[in-house]
């Protein structure tokens, strides 16, 4: 090969060189460009605010620019979660609906979250915080997840905005949310409620919900600012982790003084008094119309007292089974006075004792009462009678016959009395002693 093709195959190979180096070059400095800008681009998107002057209206003046973002979540970069710091008072326990199983509350609710888009300087400012309308802002949304109704508590407008990029909003709240109430043993019940925090519509990746203070100092701070509590008491606010949407389990209890001296005590002083009236005797007294009495008034102490009861279709308190008790043994008392009563006014007209009445009532439960039945040793004679004698004999024994009859049946009579009073001692006894218990009990949680 020639020196001339030499030439030329060499400057091809530079010019072809040279063309795949400056077409590199300048990929290398597009690339250098693009990330110059990119990186530009998120300075600038983190606005270091420059007052004026250290004054409001100068860092107001300042704060203008981030205005127009507040439709977007304040995070230079999206891939970064938002940490939104939360906690609440509980200020007032409003009620309880026990038939819509509803929790009324009114809360103090306080967040915190920080915003990367806005810093200053406080020196240059003159200040460290500034309190702004909430519509300039972004505000996360962040429900209780129990909410059953709208918030009617008045709205607070302004939130706070602290030269960090923190901002801090708080509101009351009227809270009422839903609640699995169990009145069981009502007027001695403790009620479990949940309260879950949790945005609406953002992921976990979004924006993440931590509670700021432990759930005792909630609990102690509740209990020291709380003004409106009614007939119930906050025993404590608890919850298993610090990162909700974790449930917080608040547990009330119901003040019960209020029923006891309404409710229980008056009906036990009546049931007392029925008690008693088995000492008055059938015999003398018209024992069945002041037994009718003592019924006709403990229906009207209902009646009055019956908006006190819970109204709910989910669990039967055990006071109302106690009420109803109460009744049917009333009831049951004044069946058997007028069955006693009608055994002592036409017992001879009787046909004579049912053999297995005779062992039951009679033998059996003549002995679990202490009234056993009195047998009689029969009259021998040791002399001979005659027949008009022994006729005469017959008749008397007949006539015995039938007052023996009668005997038997008014002891029947008075064997059930005694019983029936039995039950009734048994039952006030178990129904204090319940009572007292299930009190207690409810005190010492």
């Amino acid at each position: 090969m020639s020196t001339l093709h030499l030439k030329v195959l060499s400057k091809n190979i530079t010019n072809h060189a040279a063309s795949a180096i400056n077409k590199y070059s300048k990929c290398i400095y597009n690339v250098y460009c693009m990330c110059k800008t990119v990186s530009k681009m998120l300075e600038d998107s983190n606005i270091c605010v420059n007052c004026s002057e250290p004054t409001q209206p100068a860092l107001l003046e300042a704060l203008t620019p981030i205005f127009n973002m507040s439709a977007i979540r304040p995070v230079v970069n999206m891939t970064t979660r938002t940490n939104v710091s939360t906690f609440f008072t509980l200020y007032g326990i409003l009620g309880v609906d026990e038939k819509s199983q509803l929790l009324i509350t009114y809360l103090w609710l306080d967040y915190w979250w920080k915003n990367e888009l806005v810093t200053w300087d406080p020196n240059q400012c003159g200040t460290d915080k500034i309190s702004l309308p909430r519509e300039n802002f972004w505000v996360p949304d962040i429900v209780i997840n129990e909410f059953m109704d709208e918030n009617t508590a008045p709205p607070v407008p302004y939130v706070y905005l602290y030269s960090n990029g923190m901002v801090h909003d708080a509101q009351p709240v009227k809270v009422v949310s839903s609640c699995n109430l169990d009145i069981y043993t009502f007027p001695f019940d403790i009620q479990n409620c949940t309260f879950t925090f949790n945005s609406y519509i953002h992921l976990a990746m979004d924006i993440m919900i931590f509670l700021a203070k432990s759930a005792e100092n909630i609990t102690k701070h509740s209990k020291n600012v709380m003004t409106t509590m009614g007939e119930w008491e906050l025993l404590d606010i608890t919850m298993p982790m610090s990162c909700l949407p974790f449930p917080l389990q608040i547990r009330l209890r119901r003040r019960a003084t209020l029923y006891v001296v309404n409710l229980l005590i008056p009906s036990c002083f009546l049931i007392t008094v029925d008690l008693f009236s088995f000492l008055l005797p059938p015999q003398t007294v018209d024992r069945s119309s002041f037994k009718m009495t003592l019924i006709l008034g403990y229906t009207v102490f209902l009646l009055i007292m019956n908006d006190l009861l819970p109204i709910t279709g989910n669990t039967i308190p055990l006071i109302n089974v106690f009420f109803s008790l109460c009744l049917a043994l009333m009831v049951t008392s004044l069946l058997e006075t007028i069955f006693i009563t009608n055994l002592l006014s036409g017992s001879a007209d009787f046909s004579p004792l049912p053999r297995w009445v005779r062992v039951f009532v009679l033998q059996f439960l003549g002995c679990l009462v202490c009234l056993p039945q009195k047998t009689k040793e029969p009259k021998g004679s040791g002399i001979h009678l005659g027949r008009d004698l022994q006729a005469i004999r017959l008749q008397v024994e007949q006539q015995l016959g039938g007052s023996k009859s009668s005997e038997e049946w008014i002891q029947v009579g008075f064997i059930i009395d005694r019983l029936l009073f039995g039950l009734y001692m048994v039952f006030i006894s178990i129904s204090f002693i319940t009572i007292i218990i299930i009190w207690g009990n409810s005190y010492s949680q």
